[in-house]
C-alpha cells in the first residue's frame, strides 16, 4: 500500500471514530430518516401507492442527510474550530483528507439505504429491489453528487454559528419539492420545474425505479445528465474553494 493510500485509510478510520463519538451527528444522519419513515409510513398506512413513493424518497433523504447536510455542517465546524488548520500543518494533502471524509459518508449512506430497503420489505409492503445493481449505482451517483455539493456549499457559510440555518434553508425545501415525502406531481408547476433542475428529484426517480417500479436508469437519462452536471460543478467548487481556515482567523 502506498503512503498516500495509508494516509487516506488512517484518516478514514479517524472519521469513523469521530462520527460515532458525536451522538448529534449520528442521530441526524442515521436515526432521523428512520423517524420520518416510521412517521409518514404510519400516516400512509394502507395506501400502497403512497408507500411505494415514500420508501425511495426516504432512501434519497438518507443519502442527502449523510452527505450534503452532514458534510456542510462538519466541514464548517471543523474549519471554525481550527481542526482543518491543524490538519494543514501535517503531511495530509487536501485530496487525501477529502477522500477520507467522502469515504465515511459513502459508508453511512449505503448502510442507511440498506436499512430503508429492509424496512420497506418488512413493514411497508415492498418487494426486494428488482434492480439491485442499479440501486447500488444510483446510490453511488447520489453520494458523489451530494457529497461534493455539501463540501462546496460549506465554503459559502461564514461561520459555524449559522451553519445549521444555512444548511436547512437549502436541505428542507429541496426535500419537499423533490418528492421525498409525497408525490412531487402534486406540487405547483413552477416548483416541479425547479425540482427538475436539481439533482435530488432525479435521485428519487432513480431509486424509485431500482426499488419499486423496475424502471431502468436508462429511462431517466436526462436526469442522470443533470446529476452528472451537478457533480462536476460540486467537485470543481469543492476543490477550488476549499479553505483550511475560518474567515475570522
Amino acid at each position: 500500500m502506498s503512503h498516500t493510500a495509508k494516509l487516506a485509510w488512517y484518516q478514514f478510520r479517524l472519521e469513523r471514530r469521530m462520527f460515532w463519538r458525536n451522538p448529534t451527528a449520528a442521530f441526524f444522519s442515521i436515526v432521523l430518516p428512520l423517524v420520518f419513515l416510521a412517521l409518514f409510513g404510519a400516516i400512509a398506512s394502507g395506501d400502497q401507492k403512497a408507500l411505494n413513493q415514500l420508501v425511495p424518497g426516504i432512501a434519497a433523504m438518507s443519502i442527502a442527510s449523510n452527505t450534503f447536510s452532514a458534510l456542510t455542517m462538519s466541514i464548517t465546524i471543523l474549519r471554525d474550530q481550527g481542526v482543518l488548520k491543524r490538519i494543514r500543518g501535517t503531511a495530509m494533502p487536501m485530496p487525501v483528507y477529502l477522500s477520507a471524509v467522502l469515504g465515511s459518508a459513502v459508508v453511512n449512506a449505503f448502510a442507511q439505504v440498506a436499512v430503508v430497503v429492509v424496512a420497506g420489505k418488512l413493514f411497508f409492503g415492498l418487494d426486494w429491489p428488482p434492480h439491485p445493481l442499479e440501486l447500488v449505482a444510483i446510490v453511488a451517483l447520489g453520494v458523489l453528487c451530494l457529497a461534493s455539493l455539501g463540501v462546496a456549499y460549506a465554503h459559502v457559510i461564514p461561520d459555524a454559528d449559522v451553519a445549521s440555518a444555512y444548511m436547512n434553508i437549502v436541505f428542507l425545501p429541496v426535500l419537499l419539492i423533490s418528492g421525498a415525502f409525497f408525490d412531487a406531481d402534486r406540487t405547483p408547476a413552477f416548483l416541479r420545474d425547479v425540482a427538475q433542475a436539481l439533482p435530488l428529484k432525479h435521485i428519487v426517480d432513480g431509486l424509485t425505479g431500482a426499488m419499486v417500479t423496475g424502471d431502468s436508469l436508462s429511462q431517466i437519462g436526462s436526469g442522470l445528465a443533470i446529476i452528472g452536471l451537478w457533480t462536476v460543478a460540486g467537485v470543481v467548487f469543492a476543490v477550488r474553494g476549499f479553505r483550511w481556515e475560518s474567515r475570522r482567523a
